[in-house]
């Protein structure tokens, strides 16, 4: 046993790891000893720890501070060897729970409040999570489905009031008020907020809200996507119904509610024209190419559940907060069938500030375009956008696809087709030295820096060869205190760097690059990408490829296929300034280019006064024929720089 280091014995990882993965944890263990530097790795660990109970809790130093601190990006930290295993498995569960026949929301809801768990919480998941609530109110018609989606959303009701009960009136009105506009609604909003003493003060009070209250709130309509349920939906019967203001077309029924009504549409082309359907908390829809205009929460309608059963639907809008999009609410979209278009400016496609946005498409070509905070994104609870089928197109411009926040959950999750994920193309590089747009997308976890610690954020894809375009900090990474992952499971997929055109598709202006993307750390942060199989393109201009900056880790685990890794700024698994990065590729015939990879020194410039052990880069390239920049050849094994620097073909 190498003493200090993970607790591994050599050769031993944690249960329930990928077989692709199980030879990594002791290669980089039996490296770390045979060079007899196990001591500084031991160090580095147990300086990651102190600089995070320096700033845990009501500690600061700097403009770190601990609030909104996750324990399990915390222990994340700790723990970088480990860490990768424990994302490993952490990406296969949340798949393993939206890909099952019966999507199995409630795992992921499940999951996602054991993530969210902060530090000096308790441990155990409430018994509250474990099941929706029964019997909220008796059954008001002959149709089982019906009953289900009255139960459910007089639940979530219930349970939004339940979550912001802890708050005073005044708070809650400070709330509606200012969490848009700190987070989003201003000219900067990814590592900032408009205000720094105004944003800390909007966490605060996210962080003094009844998390598991807000979790059985999405329990509660969780049930609404099982195909028993859908079916049952679309035997409801006509009967008699009062004029609908707000609907153009047919509507065939309306249920009163304690929580509001449900009103039925026909199977003809209707148009919702949502935000003028007065007492409106749940739509359901019979079939037809409908249209559904706006949608979104406020403090009259706490929650809204739109299910379209069929055809080729178009949802529009403007506002904050529609298309499975909830401000301190609960708001669920469910697609049955068909094409589907979703345009949107922010906040909507599965995501949330201080509530539950989910987006659930079962099939059909889909188009979601958004601006910002798009497409499984969350602060202060949980954004969900989960494609069932089809070759779907997704296009956001800054923190889009699966994007977590303070105390956020943010996950987009595609499970067949060939998809294309575009993020960027519109707001101004952060860095005035090299050309770009900014991204902060794909698979990020991300604090408000000096304001909040940050959350998770994960994209998952089950197959298909699919293109991924981002700029500026995008493509599995973490920045502030938070943790973001990245997996595709099939597929000849491209991971292209920053975007091709600019947003509206015009023609870029600034020149393509793409700094901090493809698995990367920042700032007390980690980011992990997974690829299972196919040839794939790994491209990233500068502190790309695996890059891990100051206390961070970042890994990309590749088990198959003949790859290609370009990173010309830095080569592929860098590390500086405290930081862990492992780029294993376990099979096929790879290619490295650019500047010469796993290339780390020992000191370290932002802490040049703290025993931090160094910097430490493994770069471990199972069987096949592999080509690398310089003299580097195939089947060698290197000390890059110091001797925390590994490359290491088999």
């Amino acid at each position: 046993m190498v003493a200090g280091i993970v607790g591994l014995p050599s050769g031993c990882v944690p249960r329930g790891t990928s077989p692709e993965l199980k030879p990594l944890a002791s290669i980089m263990v039996k490296g770390l000893k045979q060079r007899g530097i196990d001591p500084a790795f031991m160090e580095m660990e147990t300086f990651f720890g102190a600089r995070l109970d320096a700033s845990g809790g009501t500690n600061t130093f700097s403009d770190k501070t601990g609030n909104c601190r996750l324990a399990w990006v915390d222990k994340l930290l700790r723990h970088p060897l480990t860490s990768i295993s424990e994302a490993d498995g952490f990406t296969r569960q949340a798949y393993a729970a939206v890909s099952q026949q019966k999507i199995h929301l409630g795992a992921i809801i499940d999951l996602a409040a054991v993530k969210l768990r902060t530090v000096g919480a308790p441990m155990a998941v409430p018994s509250v999570l474990q099941e929706p609530a029964t019997g909220v109110v008796p059954a008001v018609t002959d149709n089982a489905g019906l009953n289900i989606l009255i139960q459910a959303v007089v639940g979530a009701g219930i349970n939004v009031q339940k979550a912001l009960a802890p708050l005073a009136p005044a708070e809650i009105a400070e709330l509606h008020a200012g969490l848009y506009y700190q987070t989003t609604g201003h000219d900067w909003p990814a590592v900032s907020v408009a205000d720094k003493a105004v944003g800390r003060r909007m966490f605060d009070l996210l962080e003094s809200m009844d998390a598991p209250c807000q979790y059985a709130a999405a329990r509660s309509v969780s049930v609404l996507v099982h195909p028993e349920v859908l079916r049952d939906l679309g035997k409801v019967q006509p009967r008699p119904a009062p004029a609908m203001n707000g609907v153009n077309g047919s509507v065939v029924a309306v249920f009163e509610t304690s929580a509001g009504r449900v009103v039925v549409g026909g199977h003809g082309t209707n148009e919702y024209l949502l935000d003028t359907m007065t007492n409106v908390c749940a739509v359901v829809d019979l079939g037809g190419d409908d249209g559904y205009i706006e949608g979104s929460l406020s403090a009259d309608r706490p929650v809204l559940v739109i299910i379209d059963l069929g055809g080729h639907d178009v949802y529009r809008g403007v506002k904050p907060g529609i298309q499975g999009g909830a401000l301190l609410g609960v708001s669920m979209l469910v697609d049955v069938a068909g094409n589907d278009r979703y345009e949107a400016v922010d906040v909507a496609q599965g995501s949330s500030l201080g509530g539950v946005g989910v987006l659930v498409d079962m099939a059909g070509d889909d188009h979601f375009t958004g601006r910002c905070r798009v497409q499984g994104q969350a602060i202060g609870g949980i954004g969900l956008l989960i494609d069932r089928t089809g070759e779907d197109r997704y296009r956001g411009a800054l923190l889009a696809q699966g994007v977590g926040g303070p105390l956020g959950f943010g996950l987009l999750a595609d499970l067949t087709g060939a998809d294309h994920y575009y993020a960027g193309g519109l707001y101004a590089s952060p860095y005035d030295d090299s050309p770009g747009y900014a991204g902060f997308s794909q698979g990020v976890g991300i604090g408000p820096r000096g304001a909040a610690n940050g959350g998770i954020g994960a994209l998952l894809d089950g197959g298909g060869d699919d293109i991924y375009e981002a700029d500026y900090f995008s493509m599995a990474g973490g920045y502030w205190f938070a943790a973001g992952f990245m997996r595709d499971f099939g597929g000849n997929d491209q991971r292209l760097g920053s975007t091709r055109t600019a947003f509206d598709g015009s023609e870029r202006k600034p020149a393509r690059f793409m700094r901090w993307g493809v698995g990367f750390g920042c700032h007390y942060a980690a980011g992990y990408l997974f690829d299972d199989k196919g040839d794939d393109l790994y491209l990233a201009d500068f502190a790309g490829v695996a890059f891990a900056w100051d206390l961070a880790i970042a890994v990309i685990c590749d088990f198959e296929g003949n790859d290609r890794y370009v990173s010309p700024g830095h080569g592929a698994a860098t590390a500086a300034n405290a930081g862990l990065a492992v780029l294993y590729d376990a099979a096929g015939d790879d290619v490295y280019q650019g500047a010469p990879p796993a290339t780390v020194k020992q000191n370290t410039d932002y802490h040049p006064d703290q025993k931090t052990g160094g910097n430490f880069a493994f770069l471990i390239d199972g069987k096949g024929q592999d080509q690398y920049p310089g003299n580097l050849e195939n089947g060698g094994e290197y000390e890059r720089g110091w001797a925390g620097g590994f490359l290491i073909d088999r």
